[in-house]
């Protein structure tokens, strides 16, 4: 069941603290463990949500999986979590968390999604041709590969999509044809 006010709500808490104790850049570097480990690990999620293991059981098996990895601000919060029963939203927490730490810094990001992966020569070119045409300026690019794209892009960026794929142009033919376009202009 996923919450996005209580995620935000959570992550702005731990980042306003984050400032206060000047450790911004350490707790997000937890974060992003934390985000790895949810990402890598669909057990440990499925741990977090299931509403059969107790919550001392969580909180044990939460502190063997990142024990001496996080700070101590960062344990505490995950303590919390688990105190407050909150835990099951740990993910979307950390994806909160990273959003709003983006826009403190102004950091933007942007996802390309191709038909086969990208060199870097490639990659810096796009990020140049974005922060030439757009205020953005500091860039995390994630790049996605799809063999199902056949070719050409898929550009996400502050919430715009620009699709330049193959996939994209086959299906706009397709809808064409189905809606017999052609056969109409005919007459």
């Amino acid at each position: 069941m996923t919450n996005p006010r209580l995620a935000g709500r959570y992550a702005k808490s731990l980042l306003d603290l984050a400032i206060e104790q000047n450790q911004v850049d350490v707790v997000y570097s937890d974060i992003q463990l934390l985000q790895s480990i949810c990402k890598t690990n669909a057990d440990f999620v499925a741990m977090l949500k299931s509403p059969v293991i107790k919550s001392h059981k969580k909180e044990k098996i939460i502190e063997a999986v990142v024990a001496g990895k996080l700070s101590t601000l960062t344990t505490a919060f995950l303590t919390l979590l688990v105190n407050k029963a909150r835990e099951y939203s740990l993910p979307e927490i950390v994806k909160a968390f990273i959003e709003q730490y983006n826009l403190l810094n102004n950091i933007y990001q942007v996802k390309i999604t191709t038909a086969v992966p990208i060199s870097d020569t490639l990659k810096t070119a796009i990020l140049e041709k974005i922060k030439t045409s757009t205020s953005m300026k500091k860039i995390e690019l994630e790049t996605v590969v799809k063999d199902e794209l056949i070719g050409g892009f898929t550009l996400e960026m502050g919430g715009n999509l620009i699709d330049a794929s193959i996939l994209r142009d086959l299906n706009d033919v397709k809808k064409q044809f189905q809606n017999n376009a052609y056969i109409h202009s005919l007459k």
